[in-house]
């Protein structure tokens, strides 16, 4: 096994007490992209296995797009440090082909399709979870996307029921990016490259808007050091009848 952070653990450790994301008896599905966040992850969950007081399986899923994908790095990488994995093959490669315009934006199509594959996969096979590897930035940033583009206060929650009876947890919901990247680095994890990314080829418009965002928050936390932390605190201290949502006034 990498040797994790200390301080990735404490947090990591301190948000599944606080939110009660794993408990006995749970079977988790880890979906496992091969990017820094979910490789991270599925180490995270490896170690929790080994030392929590109480009882519980996972298992590392990795979508494959049905474009010819090499995937067997990842795969052997995860039976060497232990990570159970296994590949699921789709066809959301040649159904893109299909359904997405030219000059269209792919990401909301491909993750709602990475997503429904997870799905399908975890109902399939028994589990009751399914782990997902965002982090405090993409809360963040969706937060602020969300408002911004979207007209809705709405962010990513740490714990939530899928309208399909799934459980979607995100361990590291309070750890930020560049943690993950140092961890990444320091532990030489054979990341998947962009090559895996179905939206490489396609003629589509990247997604700018997150791009966007991304860079205005680096310059708002370059004036306030402590944005991300009292933005974590915050999305814990919701006042909803400041609002104009007639449900949430007094």
């Amino acid at each position: 096994m990498i040797k994790l952070s200390k301080k990735l653990l404490r947090i990591t450790g301190r948000t599944n007490a606080r939110y009660n994301l794993i408990k006995e008896g749970d079977k988790i599905l880890l979906g496992l992209s091969g990017g820094k966040d979910s490789l991270t992850l599925a180490h995270v969950l490896k170690h929790m296995h080994s030392v929590v007081p109480f009882d519980f399986e996972f298992q590392a899923v990795t979508v494959a797009y049905g474009m010819g994908e090499n995937l067997e790095i990842l795969h052997d990488y995860c039976l060497k440090n232990n990570i159970p994995h296994k590949i699921y093959d789709t066809k959301i490669y040649d159904l893109a082909k299909e359904k997405i315009r030219e000059n269209s934006s792919f990401c909301s199509f491909f993750s709602r399709m990475r997503r429904g594959a997870l799905y399908s996969y975890a109902l399939e096979n028994g589990y009751n979870k399914l782990a997902l590897g965002h982090h405090l930035d993409d809360a963040v940033e969706s937060f602020f996307m969300n408002f911004s583009y979207n007209g809705a206060l709405r962010s990513m929650p740490p714990i939530y029921r899928a309208k399909n009876g799934l459980e979607v947890i995100r361990p590291l919901i309070h750890i930020r990016e560049r943690q993950l990247i140092d961890q990444a680095k320091e532990a030489n994890m054979p990341l998947v490259s962009d090559e895996a990314c179905p939206s490489m080829r396609f003629d589509v418009k990247m997604p700018l808007n997150r791009a966007k965002t991304k860079e205005m928050l680096k310059k708002m936390e370059e004036e306030n050091h402590a944005l991300f932390t009292s933005l974590r605190k915050a999305f814990e201290n919701i006042n909803l009848s400041s609002f104009c949502d007639e449900q949430y006034l007094d």
